[in-house]
């Protein structure tokens, strides 16, 4: 996945959109400051999130963070196995680590994310 073109929430969720449905999950920054993955919960499909509200958590041998919604909308699909496969949200979290499909309900919300570059100088900014 082409990460120039995603969005970016300051909690570390990314967001590709295509047509109406968005695809989210973590920053490969997020992952690395997580490290040592042990736990993912994610929501069920149907379920309505809304934008800044908690869809889920992970948790790591250090914490445990919750997941936040960057944009508003009915969870359609969920990567269901990547409870079973932490792995992949370590070595790919652009693309096999892929969280949840959300169909947008507003989105009006995209604009409030970050492009590239400014999630990029946020990160830096975090001194990390």
């Amino acid at each position: 996945m082409d990460q120039s073109q995603l969005k970016y929430a300051r909690t570390h969720e990314w967001v590709a959109l295509e047509g109406d449905v968005a695809t989210i999950g973590i920053t490969d920054f997020a992952v690395h400051l997580l490290s040592d993955l042990v736990y993912v919960d994610l929501p069920k499909a149907g379920r309505v999130i809304q934008v800044g509200q908690t869809f889920g958590e992970v948790e790591s041998v250090k914490a445990v963070s919750d997941l936040y919604a960057p944009v508003s909308g009915e969870v359609i699909e969920v990567n269901a196995g990547l409870p079973d496969k932490l792995e992949a949200l370590t070595a790919d979290p652009f693309g096999a680590g892929w969280m949840v499909k959300v169909r947008l309900s507003n989105s009006a919300e995209l604009g409030q994310l970050m492009d590239h570059a400014t999630y990029q100088a946020h990160c830096e900014a975090e001194g990390h």
